[in-house]
């Protein structure tokens, strides 16, 4: 096994960026108003219990203000959302200015025009390196789009999904 110190931060940033992503907001209704990041490490974990996860960095300034409110609602961008995406990765502005929303069950924002949300609440906080890793025990979904593929994070670039012919 090498040493991580090993690993060329550039390489790794440019192999892994070869694994495509799906692209997320983590949305919570914090003691200040709503807040919400950009993920795009968010993965299914179980589907008993229903518990999903994804990775916030240990240098973002939202994801304690998530955290202290014990729930969050996971917004999967269609791929005509390329603003908000850029609305909630920016770390300037009000990131709602222009973002229409409602609640469901955990009070979390979910983003109006999103593929899917998915209500959860937070199951575990784990170390996973310079991020968290976060488990969330899913409240509530729905599939609210089916016009649209979902918007996807590739080589350093967004884009959309296009199937390929069956046969």
């Amino acid at each position: 096994m090498s040493d991580s110190g090993a690993i060329d931060p550039t390489l790794y940033r440019r192999t892994l960026g070869t694994y495509p992503t799906g692209v997320v907001i983590v949305s919570a209704d914090a003691e200040d108003g709503p807040v919400g990041l950009a993920i795009g490490s968010f993965t299914s974990v179980s589907l008993d219990p229903p518990l999903v996860g994804f990775l916030p960095g240990k240098g973002s300034t939202t994801w304690p203000k998530i955290e202290t409110t014990g729930a969050f609602c996971v917004n999967i961008l269609a791929a005509d959302q390329l603003s908000v995406c850029k609305a909630f990765s920016s770390k300037d502005g009000d990131r709602y200015a222009s973002t229409p929303w409602r609640t469901e069950v955990s009070g979390a924002p979910v983003i109006e025009g999103v593929l899917s949300w998915i209500d959860c609440s937070i199951e575990a906080v784990e170390d996973a390196g310079d991020h968290w890793w976060v488990t969330g025990r899913v409240l509530a979904l729905a599939n609210a789009r089916d016009d649209v593929g979902p918007l996807q994070f590739f080589r350093g670039a967004y884009g959309d999904f296009s199937p390929l012919p069956s046969s």
